[in-house]
């Protein structure tokens, strides 16, 4: 008795859909999504190295750098490995535990994205508008503080939602319509009154955007006053060009949020694929791209990168 009331109200395991609609061309999908992870580990692992073996690059921008490398592995692990497995060998289970735990992570780590980005946003801000000041602002005892706040914001605001599942007896099936454990998915399968799992998720999505966006772009708004102020064009498009690799991560993480949640609401009866897609996308794009518009746009990691290979040509 015991252990079927267990059994219903945490299901061992859940069963991951996958892309519902398309699990035909699941095969071919996995193509793209396989790339993608593999730009990932490849270049936010040579990111780190390069940052690591190289003194002259633990500055402030490199080392929040190294942050948003470390967050990107994360987070494109907790849920690629999955998803292709179910993708290539039909592995759609996963433990009731472990769906929680990759759930934490996922939305952890995407705040804490969220919060790095925020904290460039303050680096450029400090470089570009209070200069002679940036070596006496941004301390390593100032940058490890940030790091440390970003990691508390996140465990906080999300560490409730694995603690509020629990609670709930799953009287609606193991079949989650998604790739991985995200929160809404999960909580959907579950039965009584989940007003508040409701409300909490949409506040905590709500909050992070609303606060995290608004002071990057405040930011800016000061960056570009300095930045028109400057006397030559040169100068101008100098200290803008710094700010360019930042400018694309922000696109790159905020864009597919957006699209996303336009999308939930313009396009309710748009098949499922399409929000699973999309979601998906959200979770590819930032920690595939971020190490190409860094390594692309900033001279001093573009010149270490090109040092490596031309070592091993050598």
């Amino acid at each position: 008795m015991s252990n079927s009331n267990i059994n219903s109200t945490h299901p061992a395991p859940f069963l991951l859909v996958g892309i519902p609609g398309l699990e035909h061309l699941h095969i071919w999908i996995s193509i793209p999504f396989c790339f993608a992870y593999t730009l990932a580990l490849l270049g936010n692992c040579t990111l780190l190295f390069i940052i690591q073996a190289d003194a002259a690059l633990h500055e402030p921008m490199y080392l929040f750098l190294a942050m948003l490398a470390t967050i990107d592995l994360v987070l494109s692990s907790s849920t690629l490995p999955k998803i292709l497995a179910i993708f290539w060998f039909r592995d759609r289970q996963i433990n009731f535990y472990a769906c929680l735990v990759q759930m934490f992570f996922l939305h952890s780590f995407s705040i804490m994205e969220s919060a790095v980005l925020l904290a460039m946003a303050f680096d450029r801000y400090v470089a570009i508008c209070k200069p002679l000041h940036y070596t006496t602002v941004l301390t390593r005892a100032l940058i490890t503080k940030i790091g440390m706040a970003a990691v508390a914001r996140a465990v906080t605001l999300v560490i409730p939602l694995p603690f509020l599942l629990r609670r709930f007896h799953y009287c609606r099936g193991p079949v989650i319509a998604h790739c991985y454990c995200e929160h809404m998915a999960v909580v959907r399968l579950a039965c009584g009154d989940t007003r508040f799992n409701n409300i909490y998720g949409i506040a905590v999505a709500m909050f992070i955007g609303m606060f995290d966006l608004s002071f990057v772009i405040l930011s800016y708004i000061f960056i570009l006053r300095a930045v028109l102020q400057l006397a030559s064009q040169e100068a101008r498009y100098k200290a803008f060009g710094t700010c360019v690799s930042h400018i694309g991560a922000i696109l790159a993480f905020y864009t597919p949020v957006i699209v996303s949640s336009v999308m939930h609401r313009v396009a309710r009866r748009a098949a499922p694929h399409v929000h699973i897609l999309l979601a998906n996308f959200y979770m590819l794009f930032p920690p595939m791209v971020n190490p190409i518009i860094y390594g692309v746009k900033t001279k001093q990691i573009r010149e270490r990168v090109l040092g490596l290979f031309l070592r091993k040509d050598v």
